[in-house]
């Protein structure tokens, strides 16, 4: 749950990253045909290599920026009643 006035979003420069597979998606860097690699022409085996660069960064980003377990609040444990909206008022 967030505190009021913070949106639970978090910053990280690893986030930078993800932006390297949003730029393989320009049109003209991959709008040829030359050079081939086993035969396949580069705007086929360039969008393959942009898919193995999009997942490599996504991990990365992931592996760098998940938090450790949060422990739960200290306190009585609350059970389904008392979380029910009405039965706290």
């Amino acid at each position: 749950m967030t505190q009021p006035g913070h949106s639970g979003l978090r910053w990280s420069s690893w986030n930078l990253l993800l932006l390297l597979p949003l730029g393989l998606l320009i049109t003209p860097i991959f709008n040829r045909t030359g050079p081939a690699l086993f035969g396949l022409p580069f705007y086929y085996w360039f969008q393959l290599a942009g898919v193995a660069v999009g997942v490599l960064a996504t991990s990365v980003v992931f592996a760098k920026t998940k938090d450790k377990p949060t422990a739960p609040p200290p306190g009585p444990d609350r059970d389904v009643d008392t979380l029910d909206e009405g039965a706290g008022a």
